[in-house]
């Protein structure tokens, strides 16, 4: 069973797409990277699997049941654009305030259960409106996770968020998937930070998915490549271009694709009167995957 299955989803405004037939497929258990640039459509999809909007036409079932199943939205929890909280309120009064929204029993067992999950349990008096952005993000993650929730869906949740923020905000991520059992789907603009937790990738362009993967099937499909810099850059990737197919510059160095063994790049260099002053063997990273990918369609 998977935890979002959708099919030929649609939803447009004054006559223009904003999801153009959309399919998606979300395994239970996964923290799945939804990537796309600024009105692609993801917000929209995630409006829609919340039940904020309704679609135009196509199906989406939650664990194997229709999203509009009473029992089956119970199971929800969402953050999309910000936490709606009190500012003046504190952070525990917050919470508070949504727990008899949702009928919880136990209401504070239950908050203090999600403040510990999201690291703020040593702030639940302080009020919202002097909390970090880092804090308020946490908070609205708390809310979320208010009832146990089966699904969590983030938009942005890391963006704007310091280094120190980010890290904990992985960590919370990749603890609420592993320890509490819940699916995430989050959208991020910070490729770099999604994929140190994304188990599966799914990539929207105008409305329409255009690629669903796995984060080991990324893997697979990522170019190994060999970074290195000389003395004489341009000749040596003039030698280079000779000799291996695919060469290029990147930034302060020459890259050489599909190589396995970069001891045979520096022997070749080498040999032609260019010692090798720095090499490092690595793979693209997701933010590199996503804009070649990019790059091809737009040709297309």
């Amino acid at each position: 069973m998977n935890a979002i299955e959708i099919k030929n989803l649609s939803k447009s405004f004054r006559g223009m797409y904003a999801v153009d037939h959309l399919n998606m497929t979300v395994p239970v258990g996964a923290i799945y990277g939804f990537i796309g640039e600024n009105g692609s459509g993801k917000s929209t999809t995630e409006k829609l699997i919340c039940g904020h909007l309704v679609p135009d036409e196509g199906s989406i079932s939650l664990f194997g049941k229709d999203y509009t199943d009473p029992g089956v939205r119970v199971r929800i929890g969402a953050l999309i654009e910000n936490a709606g909280c009190f500012p003046n309120s504190s952070v525990y009064q917050n919470l508070r305030m949504q727990t008899i929204n949702l009928g919880l029993e136990n209401p504070d067992e239950e908050i203090n259960r999600v403040l510990e999950i999201v690291r703020m349990k040593d702030n639940a008096n302080l009020k919202f409106k002097k909390c970090s952005l880092g804090m308020k993000q946490r908070i609205g993650i708390a809310i979320a996770l208010l009832g146990d929730p089966a699904l969590l869906i983030l938009d942005e949740p890391i963006n704007g968020l310091d280094a120190d923020g980010m890290r904990m905000m992985r960590e919370i991520l990749v603890d609420i998937t592993k320890n509490y059992g819940c699916t995430v789907l989050i959208s991020s603009h910070l490729l770099g930070e999604l994929e140190k937790i994304a188990t599966h990738y799914g990539i929207i362009r105008q409305g329409k998915m255009i690629m669903e993967l796995s984060a080991e099937e990324m893997d697979n499909r990522s170019q190994v490549f060999v970074s290195l810099k000389t003395k004489d850059m341009k000749t040596a990737k003039a030698l280079l271009s000779k000799n291996f197919a695919d060469v290029r510059y990147d930034g302060d160095h020459i890259r050489v694709y599909d190589i396995e063994n970069p001891a045979e790049i520096v022997d070749y260099l080498m040999q032609n009167g260019h010692p090798v002053n720095e090499i490092r063997k690595n793979k693209i990273g997701l933010e590199e995957y996503y804009i070649e990918l990019m790059s091809q369609k737009e040709e297309a």
